[in-house]
């Protein structure tokens, strides 16, 4: 009996070390480190990274000795009753006691199975259903024989709650959920997944399935041989490109998919109950808002997009290592393309941090030369300086050079930059990297037009703005400490910061207003910026079909100003627009305040805008 325990424990030391042989292959006149092994008849190869090769070699060593060891000793302990007995009760603690009785299955993987899964998902029965939920309801009721559902997104966008929502309206007898590790193999759950299906499972949702290291070059297995006997697979997991590579290749038109990275204002408002679009700005594109936490008995207590330190922890955690392990797996490590050298320096992580920011410090540089700079920080400081005149003060924006503070803020990003920069990133990188960021739904580009231009503009919008405002504000808050600052007092330092926050407050408003707007318009509308010599109009918003279009100027302001429609009253602007994509049925003002008409022009509240529009088939 002693035996057989210490013979398991062998095996489980056995099962998480690497298997296989090493070998070597020449690229491009380096030498790398690959593992060799046979699956299933099958030849699988894996790169292996310089700085781990020692601690490979020794664990390929390790592993042979322990299966001499186990082969001397068990040749014939798996035959052995008390042992089975022994393995069964080890391996079925996730079982309830009826499947213990009924099945007596030993199940390789982490499956959790009836009464045990009602613990599972009772803590979710209190949280709202995301919109996507009736997308996944669909494909269960459905019939969708050679099909599986994936369901992933970046970490704390609700996935997990979805999935035990969905598990909670299904028969228990009928349902199993398998948590993956890093040590399970596709044969393992091939094995379990045969004998779920022998025990009249027909419902299986298989948990960060790819921690699974073959699983994207052997995920047809799932799709042409359960999902066709009718068995509904649902597979869900924060490494996003990792179920999309699969999608386009093991899983091509086998899959239906479903991704939870873009939260809308509209369910932030639903599922949070917050109504504050600063609110959304701040913390908005995960269910983790200030102090309110949406999935809080599934993930950590801290806010993902705090302060700079958590937004980097964020992006590391949520993002680039999501890049980087999908790369790795994919096609044995093989699809590096641009991105091998980084990642073999272990710089891979850092860049798509370094990528990402920058996309971030670029956007407010933007909004410092347009708003600060422009005619727009002119007319802030006039509006300033009048209220100021009637407490008898001076205001503080009088005593700034503008176009000073936008080139020192340069040479601090160049400083930076080469600072924290070891591996010099080429345009290829960011290229890759971009690539993976527009099929992660990190960004999406939402292109601007120009009135005397016929071809649009690419204009890359983030679909997480507490990403985008928490590192901006870093690299605000860093300028304040600039030597630049050091002849203003704090309070005046404070009220320059708090203008320059209201600018990207503003700018990202836009941001979040039009992109919304593209993903729920129908087909034959669309949304742009649309930009004239001198001005522009924030949205337009054009129906193809009857040749109209609707005029939008969007305010962070919850005061009327006729500064803020000046170019919606502009008769050349307005011409040459309804010349170029039809006629001018409504002009509106979307800002903070409430609903009214001035000048013929439409206040509404932008926060009300944006709850009430959904998306139109």
């Amino acid at each position: 009996m002693y035996e057989n325990r210490r013979d398991i424990k062998i095996e489980n030391a056995i099962e998480k070390l690497p298997k296989g042989n090493i070998t070597y292959k020449t690229i491009r006149g380096k030498r790398r480190m690959y593992l060799q092994w046979y699956e299933d008849g099958v030849k699988k190869s894996s790169y292996v990274k310089k700085a781990d090769e020692e601690d490979v070699i020794y664990k390929v060593k390790r592993r042979k000795e322990l299966e001499k060891i186990l082969k001397s000793t068990l040749i014939n302990d798996y035959e052995d009753t008390e042992l089975t007995s022994q393995m069964n009760t080890a391996s079925t603690l996730y079982l309830s006691d009826i499947e213990k009785v009924n099945t007596g299955a030993f199940y390789e993987m982490r499956v959790v199975m009836g009464s045990s899964l009602e613990s599972m998902y009772k803590g979710v029965g209190k949280f709202g259903h995301r919109e996507c939920f009736d997308l996944l309801e669909k494909f269960i009721q459905n019939d969708s024989y050679g099909k599986v559902c994936l369901v992933y997104g970046l970490r704390r966008t609700g996935k997990t709650t979805l999935v035990l929502q969905a598990i909670s309206k299904l028969p228990l007898n009928q349902t199993a959920y398998i948590k993956a590790l890093t040590t399970d193999t596709m044969a393992m759950l091939n094995r379990d997944l045969r004998k779920l299906e022998l025990s009249g499972i027909k419902y299986v949702f298989i948990d960060e399935v790819t921690l699974i290291s073959d699983f994207i070059d052997s995920a047809s297995i799932l799709s042409d041989v359960y999902a066709m006997t009718g068995m509904k697979i649902i597979l869900s997991g924060t490494d996003s490109l990792g179920l999309l590579l699969s999608t386009d290749d093991e899983l091509y038109d086998r899959s239906y998919t479903i991704h939870t990275t873009f939260i809308p204002f509209r369910e932030y408002s639903q599922l949070l109950g917050i109504d504050d679009i600063d609110e959304y700005i701040r913390y908005g594109g995960t269910f983790k808002a200030g102090e309110t936490h949406f999935e809080d008995d599934l993930l950590d207590e801290e806010a993902s997009f705090r302060d700079d330190e958590t937004a980097r922890r964020y992006i590391d955690t949520a993002i680039a290592r999501n890049i980087q392990h999908s790369l790795a797996c994919y096609r044995s490590g093989g699809h590096f393309r641009h991105l091998l050298d980084l990642y073999e320096c272990g710089e891979l992580t850092g860049a798509i941090n370094r990528i990402i920011e920058d996309m971030n410090h670029r956007f407010l540089i933007a909004v410092l030369e347009k708003d600060f700079v422009s005619h727009d920080f002119g007319s802030a400081r006039q509006m300033d300086r009048k209220k100021k005149a009637k407490e008898g003060k001076e205001s503080v924006l009088d005593y700034i050079d503008e176009k000073a503070v936008v080139n020192r803020l340069r040479e601090i990003l160049d400083i930076k930059n080469s600072d924290e920069r070891s591996v010099k990133i080429s345009k290829d990188h960011i290229a890759q990297i971009k690539e993976y960021l527009f099929l992660l739904d990190l960004i999406m580009d939402c292109p601007s037009e120009s009135i005397e231009a016929s071809m649009p503009e690419e204009r890359i919008l983030f679909t997480q703005p507490g990403m985008r405002y928490c590192q901006a504000q870093a690299l605000v808050f860093s300028l304040m400490k600039d030597e630049l600052f050091n002849m203003l007092p704090a309070r005046e330092k404070g009220e320059v910061c708090n203008k320059i926050l209201e600018d990207v407050k503003g700018r990202m408003l836009e941001e979040i207003v039009l992109l919304e707007t593209i993903k729920t318009l129908p087909k034959g509308k669309r949304a742009f910026k649309l930009s004239f010599p001198i001005g522009e109009f924030d949205m337009v918003v054009i129906d193809e079909r009857e040749y109209t279009i609707k005029l939008y100027e969007i305010k962070h302001s919850d005061t009327i100003d006729p500064h803020q429609y000046r170019y919606l009253l502009n008769e050349e602007m307005c011409s040459k627009a309804e010349f170029k994509y039809g006629t001018i049925t409504e002009k509106v003002v979307l800002y903070r305040g409430e609903e009214k008409e001035v000048c013929g022009i439409h206040y509404y509240n932008v926060e009300e805008y944006l709850k009430s529009i959904v998306r139109k088939s």
